[in-house]
């Protein structure tokens, strides 16, 4: 070899090519860095970079200034996050402190944090936002060789030490090889960590050496002590500045704002009131904004974007520990100094300003802190574009003559003058002061009107926003409190709605993977979805917006119509109904003449009187994009005989999935009976099944795996024909859900193995997808245990959809369901179910393109679901891509449901959406005849539509957009539409076929050891009589024990071989999801290390994990299984003598286990069983968790601050009357002790006496400490 190359150190990065073919540009590491992960902030920090670039000064790099931009805008987000890296440490700053700017860990609210620490975040955190997302990292600077990982620690991250002086760390263990004596200590780098290695002094440093080297650097608490004001609120709470309006003034500014009656009482009321955005169900049947013609809100234009697959979510309410709204006021400084000045700033705990610190920003004489207002009015000869470019001007000027906070205010308003919209100027603002290099100089402030709801908020914060007075909520709060509607008092009412605001932006920023308001600032996270291209340059630069639509002008148009009705004051303010149908008002696709329609045709079972209704719902004004396409005129039609009959179309028919607890029974019962008979499929949804459907007409062909993983067993997965993994939902996508104690009856607590009248929570990410990875390693799970059946991904249409449909093919999955952004749900926040998501007809377009283009189409089978009514609904979205139908709210509309919008209430009036056994039996109505002849209906419909357009089958009719052209369509906005996109695919090669061509789409990996352990045993699970065999494992043997856990389950069910068990003792490594799925009578002992999701939904058996033989560590301070093991087990035991990672135990309900420490958020949404940790924990012990119990030994007094209090307690179990749960633990100990050996756990029995004062009980707080034990020994898992 070369001695010129010789080094110590060594980074590579392996990637799973999702969204891109292969290219040199994106080959990793960077100049300094790879990145594991997706930067979800990366427009904002894009932004940010450039607009903070005349901030830039160091004398390392004298010519800085003609180096723009500092960071690539279209590369890959790791190549930019590497830019930046390179820019601070050339400029001189220490590697440390760059990596700790760029990624902080979670510091604003973990109380233990050292002061001193704390300080140095909350120094810098000012002058750099974080680079927020999912993230694993490995870098060097020549020097040092450095891991970390994000707050949330998303990526698994395992090091090994050898006596040979190497330190070797991957995302797995096992990736290189070492023999088991050579070892001197394993671990792994856990949430906000990191691990460095100095190659010049030979030290290793972990993340206490480098936090101490970092907090005394600088005095920073000193700095910020006598710099930093913090902006509070006093307890005597009076704002005595806080001035009503007059009657006519609000009824004015209410006008002139589009406030309705509706939105009043069923938006704002519910803030006021009790500090939550109100709730809904059923999904958003209106037109789109673009679309409407009414008045919109500008708001209303824009779809929230939202993690799937390539990054999670995360859970707003459970994870609150890495959340943070903190924001900062103030001039910024150059990042490449450290003084005393950098320290002065305003403090705000939420940028959503109450009127007291309003008041107080806005009249401070604080230096540094200048005031300018800016009004946001115009004189409409001067036109709305004009007005804004105006704003822009005096805010540039402001800012060049020293002012630093800009308050951009529309409270003022003249008759003769129109105002400004406030979102629009803000994003204009904003991104003329980037363009012009002062953005870093001033802060914006919007005092506006038109910011009611939390969307209305995280528009504005998205386009750049600093902070937001909404005047006119706390006005109409004041006024419902006066009319009597609202009974709190003023003060609170406001704080109420306070509260209720920062959890919606929360919930906004969670469900694109964000942790704080600084990285969401400027990040645009939206689709803009109908405005034209103009108004997208000037206010919102940079924002997707795919069809055009209505432009400044029509803008201008809508605020003219607004102050023509304000300033008459015998007009009264809007009635509303976009909510909730109003006569005359918006129109509602579910209007009661379309659902009278139908249930007329259904339970007449006459096709005239279906047609009554398809001409209702196919002849409607425009209400979503297809609406807007219709068949060319000159098509030659053929006889309706040669059309292929219905039998052949109703295998394409799905219904969508609406679990046992959303849907009654009997509502439940009567769709699977009704698609069986068919020969259609339902869908289970995620609520599990009752083991007595399984096999015969009312089984649900499609079995869903979602995020709660309720009810997933072995046997309920091989009783499917297709497993769906539902990523998001099209009515909140990015969102978990929950079903409301109320509703869980004896049945449902069974299926779902929980305990009757306890709230179920479904997380917002599948804590085993948080990658592209993690998915193809779940698919291969589930092909796993039922190699039978097909594997299924239901993604939500959003920009970027087919990108990640392509890497779910390459996952291989056989089925992507594309879902819409109007479909429906049981019970979800009205933002989520009106602001989220996008068209099908977008995401289904983009995703049958994408997978065309990159040769995967012909792999994978395409559906689409979404509001589907009728037959033309089927034919169009078959002509954009689709090969079969998801139908959800028009058949349960079919079997009686009435669209009331009261599902999340538990009191349906037809008895379809309800558990109570009163409405159920006197008022459920649906028969399986109803459902039917709604399928039948609609396709006989779909044939007729074939005959006119001359095509004689679905399959031909796939991707023949040929067939289609745009209506010019009823108003102005409507007609500046482009759906070229829609129409258009020139750019493919014609020969890439439309359709799905093979039967399945087969894994690359062929689990050969597995399939050799199937052959080994068949015979002894086929006749019951057990026995034990030896393997060795590699960490490429993944998801070992799935496939004879669905032998078993096929032909005994999931307890059925408990007596004659089947015993692999196994040595080396194991890969991802070791005994995944595991059922009773298969118990798997391990020597050695195991990965990822051990016992991930298992039902029973046991797992063993221990140390090789001849091991020199000590078992309780080393890593021995990986991240989310246990998730969703319904039973079984684990033993693991070491500790584990992060969310151990996750959504656990029913398995035991013991293990010697825990990462972050350990029991996270447990339901049941036992869990066992003698030894540390991370932070976020218990948290959603309502169920089951556990034990833990806190030896340094530290446990009190690690568990969240929200839901359990803890109690010690050296007192008298704790005497049988002093005996359990020994057992449960001894238990341990011989299924690992541990000497941990022999050292802590042989001195019992001393450690029991250590031990703590968590428990639920709803749960009494006598049914504990009592629970715990009556199942039978």
């Amino acid at each position: 070899g070369d001695p010129d190359l010789e080094t110590a150190i060594c980074v590579f990065h392996q990637r799973f090519s999702t969204n891109t073919m292969p290219r040199w540009p994106l080959a990793q590491p960077f100049r300094f860095l790879a990145h594991n992960g997706e930067i979800n902030t990366i427009e904002a920090n894009r932004n940010w970079a450039m607009a903070r670039a005349a901030k830039f000064n160091s004398p390392d790099l004298p010519d800085l200034q003609t180096l723009q931009p500092l960071v690539n805008l279209s590369g890959s987000d790791s190549s930019s996050m590497d830019n930046m890296l390179e820019v601070l440490l050339a400029g001189g700053v220490d590697l440390f402190r760059a990596v700790r700017m760029m990624i902080p860990p979670a510091w604003q609210n973990v109380e233990t944090m050292d002061s001193d620490l704390r300080a140095f975040y909350e120094y810098n955190s000012m002058h750099m936002e974080p680079w927020d997302g999912p993230a694993g990292l490995v870098m060097s600077d020549g020097r040092h060789a450095l891991c970390m990982l994000d707050r949330n620690g998303l990526r698994p991250a395992r090091w090994v030490v050898t006596k040979d002086d190497f330190i070797t760390l991957a995302s797995e263990v096992g990736t290189y090889s070492y023999t088991p004596d050579d070892v001197v200590a394993k671990g792994r780098v856990g949430p906000g960590q990191m691990l460095v290695v100095d190659t010049e002094t030979g030290d290793v440093l972990h993340t206490d050496d480098v936090d101490q080297r970092l907090k005394t650097a600088q005095p920073y608490k000193r700095w910020l002590k006598e710099n930093a004001l913090r902006v509070e609120t006093t307890l005597n709470q009076g704002t005595s500045k806080f001035k009503l309006m007059e009657q006519d003034e609000l009824l004015v500014h209410q006008k002139m704002f589009n406030v309705s009656f509706e939105e009043r009482d069923q938006v704002l009321r519910p803030l006021g009131e009790n500090a939550q955005e109100a709730v809904g169900s059923m999904g958003d049947d209106t037109p789109m904004a673009v679309l409407s013609s009414k008045v919109r809100h500008v708001g209303d234009y824009f779809r929230q974007k939202f993690a799937q697959v390539t990054n999670p979510p995360i859970d707003p309410l459970r994870e609150s520990i890495v959340m943070s709204l903190e924001t900062c006021l103030g001039a910024e400084k150059n990042v490449f100094e450290e003084t005393a000045e950098h320290a002065d700033r305003m403090i705000l705990t939420t940028p959503v300003l109450s009127p007291s610190k309003f008041l107080h920003i806005s009249e401070n004489d604080r230096p540094g802190f200048e005031v300018a207002r800016i009004s946001l009015s115009y004189s409409p000869d001067v036109g709305l574009e004009q007005g804004i470019r105006q704003v822009c001007q005096q805010a540039e000027q402001a800012v060049r003559d020293g002012k630093i906070i800009l308050i951009l205010s529309d409270r003022e308003l003249t008759d003769g003058e129109l105002p400004v919209n406030a979102l629009m100027a803000t994003g204009a603002v904003h991104h003329h002061l980037v363009a012009q290099g002062l953005r870093c100089d001033a802060n914006l402030v919007v005092e506006t009107g038109w910011a009611r709801d939390s969307h209305h908020f995280a528009v504005l914060f998205g386009f750049g926003a600093t902070a937001v007075y909404p005047y006119l909520s706390y006005q109409v709060l004041n006024d419902l409190i006066r009319t009597g509607e609202l009974l709190v008092d003023p003060i609170d009412a406001k704080n109420n709605y306070r509260k209720g605001i920062n959890k919606g932006l929360l919930k906004i920023l969670s469900k694109m993977g964000i942790s704080t308001i600084t990285s969401y600032r400027g990040a645009q996270l939206f689709e803009a979805i109908g405005l034209a291209d103009n108004v997208v340059d000037l206010c919102f630069k940079g924002v997707p917006s795919r069809i055009q639509g209505a432009d400044f002008g029509d803008f201008h148009k809508d605020q003219e119509l607004l102050a023509a009705v304000a300033w008459k004051p015998r007009k009264p303010i809007s009635q509303g109904g976009l909510l909730k149908y109003v006569h005359g008002q918006e129109y509602h696709a579910f209007n009661p003449d379309v659902v009278g329609a139908l249930q007329d045709a259904v339970i007449s079972g006459d096709y005239g009187q279906y047609r009554k209704y398809s001409s209702l719902v196919n002849d409607r004004p425009v209400a979503t994009l297809r609406d807007l396409l219709v068949f060319k005129k000159d098509l030659k039609s053929i006889d309706l005989s040669e059309v292929e009959p219905v039998e052949n179309i109703f295998p394409r028919f799905d219904s969508a999935a609406m679990s046992l607890g959303a849907l009654s029974p009997e509502a439940h019962e009567a769709l699977a009976v009704a698609m069986n008979t068919l020969g259609g499929r339902s869908n289970s949804g995620e609520g599990g099944e009752d083991p007595s459907r399984y096999g015969n007409n009312k089984r649900s062909k499609i079995k869903q795996v979602a995020s709660g993983r309720f009810g997933v067993t072995a046997e309920y997965l091989r009783s499917a024909d297709v497993m769906q993994i539902k990523v998001a939902q099209g009515a909140k996508p990015g969102e978990g859900g929950q079903l409301p104690g109320g509703k869980v009856n004896e049945l449902i607590a069974r299926l779902r193995y929980s305990v009757p009248g306890v709230t179920l929570i479904s997380p917002p990410p599948h804590h085993d997808i948080y990658s592209i990875e993690d998915l193809a390693q779940l698919i291969f799970d589930l092909k796993q245990v039922n190699p039978e059946a097909l594997v299924s991904v239901k993604l939500v249409s959003e920009p970027g959809v087919g990108t990640i449909a392509a890497g779910v093919a390459k996952a291989y999955a056989d089925l992507i369901t594309v879902s819409g952004y109007d479909g429906g749900t049981a019970a979800s926040p009205l933002t989520s179910i009106r602001y989220a998501g996008s068209p099908w007809e977008l995401g289904l377009t983009e995703t049958q393109q994408a997978l065309r283009a990159n040769d995967l189409r012909g792999k994978i089978r395409l559906q689409t679901d979404g509001g589907i009514k009728t037959g033309l609904d089927v034919v169009k979205a078959s002509i954009l891509g689709a090969e079969s139908f998801g139908f959800g709210t028009t058949p349960m509309v079919a079997l009686g449901c009435k669209y009331l919008r009261i599902c999340h209430l538990n009191n349906c009036a037809t008895g379809v959406a309800t558990q109570n056994e009163y409405l159920r039996e006197e008022h459920f109505k649906g028969t399986v005849e109803m459902a039917m002849n709604f399928f039948r209906f609609v396709a006989e419909e779909t044939r007729e539509w074939l005959a006119k357009l001359g095509v004689r089958s679905l399959e031909e009719l796939v991707g023949r957009v040929d067939l289609l052209e745009r209506l010019p369509g009823d108003t102005d906005r409507q007609q500046k539409l482009d759906l070229t996109r829609l129409l258009e695919n020139e750019h493919i090669p014609a020969d890439k076929p439309h359709t799905c061509q093979v039967e399945r789409n087969h894994p690359f990996d062929q689990g050969q050891l597995a399939e050799q352990m199937v052959k080994d045993t068949a015979a002894a699970i086929a006749e019951k009589s057990g026995g034990a065999w030896h393997y060795r494992v590699t960490n490429c043997d993944r998801s070992i024990g799935a496939r004879l856990s669905g032998e078993i389950a096929q032909q005994h069910g999931n307890q059925g071989m408990v007596s004659a068990p089947i015993t692999l003792d196994l040595t080396g490594t194991a890969g991802q999801s070791f005994g995944v799925w595991n059922v009773g009578g298969l118990n798997l002992i391990l020597e050695g290390d195991a990965n990822d999701y051990v016992g991930k939904g298992m039902t029973g058996g046991k797992l063993v994990v221990k140390p090789p033989r001849g091991s020199q560590f000590e078992t309780q301070n080393t890593s021995i299984v990986g991240n989310t093991c246990l998730y969703g087990a319904t039973g079984g035991k684990l033993f693991a003598a070491g500790t584990a990672g992060e969310r151990f135990a996750v959504r656990n309900s029913g398995a035991h286990a013991v293990v010697e420490g825990a990462g972050d958020h350990c029991c996270e949404y447990m339901t049941g069983g036992l869990v066992t940790v003698l030894g540390d924990t991370g932070y976020n012990f218990g948290a959603g968790m309502t169920g089951g119990f556990a034990y833990v030994l806190d030896r340094n007094n530290t446990f009190v601050d690690k568990y969240n209090h929200e839901l359990v307690e803890i109690q010690r179990i050296s007192r008298e009357d704790m005497e049988a749960h002093r005996n359990h633990l020994r057992g449960v100990i001894r238990e341990h002790i011989s299924e690992t050996g541990s000497a941990w756990a022999e050292h802590i029995l042989e001195e019992f006496d001393d450690y029991i004062s250590r031990f703590w009980l968590v428990k639920p707080k709803a749960a009494n400490l006598r049914s504990l034990l009592a629970n715990t020994r009556a199942r039978p898992e």
